[in-house]
């Protein structure tokens, strides 16, 4: 455990949804520095690898720039077996994502990693069973229009109107919006963060 240390805090994120978060619970980045990595899955690489793999490297390049901070990254997947779905950039892309969800259980992986100020850094990756209910073809037309799914993992928005579609889900919610804040929380203490 880091002691004496500064306790300056980085979010290696531009996620609005991670920041948010982290400010109910009382945790207020000092500074928000998005690491703008390629966040393309590498070949036969599996969800939660692929979530871990790119919290450690959004943590990394950030302390890079910030040694003397504490520094949170984060990445969360939507998967369906071991399909990694996208943020879809069009319509398209969100329906096809949300006709795979319709009727089904999928998983939503959260990695997260910290660094401590010095280097010592500790990693997490949690993961969420979330259950969709069969959706309409007019309720996935709905949500399409809606516009919500922009920018999220497997196009949709847990804490928006897709709560509908959600009947069930088995682990962190907040894993769900985008940051596990518990194991994130347990991260920052166990490193010295205050």
């Amino acid at each position: 455990m880091t002691t004496g240390a500064t306790s300056t805090l980085v979010l290696a994120s531009a996620s609005p949804r991670r920041l948010d978060l982290l400010v109910r619970v009382g945790i207020v980045p000092d500074a928000v520095d998005p690491a703008e990595l390629d966040e393309s899955p590498l070949p036969r690489e599996l969800p939660e690898q692929h979530a871990s793999r790119l919290a450690a490297a959004k943590a990394e390049a950030v302390a890079a720039r910030h040694g003397d901070a504490f520094v949170l990254g984060a990445d969360t997947v939507v998967a369906c077996g071991r399909r990694i779905l996208p943020k879809p950039e069009d319509e398209a892309t969100a329906r096809r994502c949300l006709e795979m969800l319709s009727g089904r259980r999928h998983r939503v992986y959260g990695g997260v990693t910290v660094i401590a100020p010095g280097g010592e850094a500790r990693h997490r990756i949690v993961r969420t069973h979330v259950t969709f209910k069969r959706l309409e073809a007019s309720e996935i037309a709905a949500y399409i229009a809606c516009g919500e799914w922009q920018g999220k993992a497997g196009g949709y928005a847990i804490q928006g109107l897709a709560a509908a579609f959600v009947p069930s889900i088995n682990g962190s919610y907040s894993n769900i919006v985008g940051l596990p804040i518990f194991e994130t929380a347990q991260l920052l203490r166990g490193l010295g963060y205050r």
